[in-house]
């Protein structure tokens, strides 16, 4: 069966991935290359974010967790690392909190918190996680193609949809709309655990990786703009230095900004010889391998 898979970001790969390598002839086929979507702007660590419905989402979650343990043990991009997530008030356990086998609650949360979680969490490091994908799937005999398209192709036995924001077009479902994120990439400065403190008027994000550390961020529904605020720059590190005090004398190497594509439900269906799988929201690299597996077995079914 001949499968063309729209949309490079970490979703249209996975998939497209896990097909391939289940002997399905698959091209994938995208405007933007894999270094140049959203995807490639995340910090990237596990943990549900910006998706519903949850009962789906956590499965989905629960999945990909598994894969990233087992990618972890020989693919470099992708690293275990202890963290902890703060809340301004006390939250029951996520609906997630028992795919984790080490979460404990946060003992003494710091100044301005009343609750949190510790775990150890995949982080991905994305601009090297992306072209491994990539490898893999020629290594499974798929293909990568730039095109932009007007709408979805008609010349393949099946085509999976995975354009996240571009569904607005490609599905013709104006529900799907973009949520901004923008983050900073500074210098490794000796920070090994990650960190999310979700406060009401701003969340700050300190994620770890091998050469440098993201620093984030914002969460701004239905705004396009994709040029970066240096005032916004600033205030993202000086949130993080209040509770990463190493972050004030790190070097900013880049800052940048993502359109997250979020939904009201992630869309993960087959209508004909359509698989629609998007709006993700803020946890496409979360939900990438649990959705993969979802549209393989959909695949499967025809």
């Amino acid at each position: 069966m001949r499968v063309i898979v729209v949309g490079a970001g970490v979703i249209g790969l996975t998939c497209a991935v896990r097909l391939a390598e289940n002997g399905y002839e698959v091209a994938v086929l995208a405007r933007d290359l894999p270094l140049e979507t959203t995807s490639s702007v995340a910090g990237a660590v596990w943990g549900p974010y910006l998706a519903e419905p949850a009962d789906r989402v956590t499965a989905w979650a629960r999945t990909s967790y598994d894969e990233f343990t087992k990618l972890a043990e020989h693919e470099p991009s992708v690293q275990l690392r202890h963290g902890r997530e703060l809340r301004v008030e006390r939250t029951p356990d996520p609906e997630w909190a028992d795919v984790l086998p080490d979460l404990t609650r946060v003992a003494s949360p710091p100044v301005g918190f009343a609750d949190g979680w510790a775990f150890t969490a995949p982080v991905v490091e994305m601009p090297q996680y992306l072209p491994s994908l990539v490898k893999r799937l020629e290594n499974a005999g798929g293909t990568l193609t730039r095109a932009a398209l007007s709408g979805l192709p008609s010349t393949a036995d099946l085509v999976v949809n995975c354009t996240g924001l571009g569904a607005r077009l490609t599905a013709t479902d104006p529900t799907v709309t973009p949520v901004r994120g923008q983050v900073l990439s500074v210098a490794q400065c000796g920070i090994s655990e990650w960190l999310i403190a979700d406060r009401d008027d701003a969340s700050t994000v300190v994620i770890p990786r091998s050469n440098d550390v993201i620093v984030g961020g914002t969460s701004e529904p239905g705004d396009w703009n994709m040029a970066v605020d240096p005032l916004v720059s600033t205030a993202i590190l000086e949130r993080a230095a209040e509770l990463v005090p190493q972050l004030r004398k790190a070097t900013i190497l880049r800052a940048r900004v993502g359109l997250r594509p979020a939904r009201p439900a992630v869309r993960c269906e087959r209508v004909d010889n359509v698989i629609h799988c998007y709006g993700h929201g803020g946890s496409g690299v979360t939900l990438s391998w649990g959705c993969a597996d979802e549209v393989l077995a959909l695949t499967s079914a025809l």
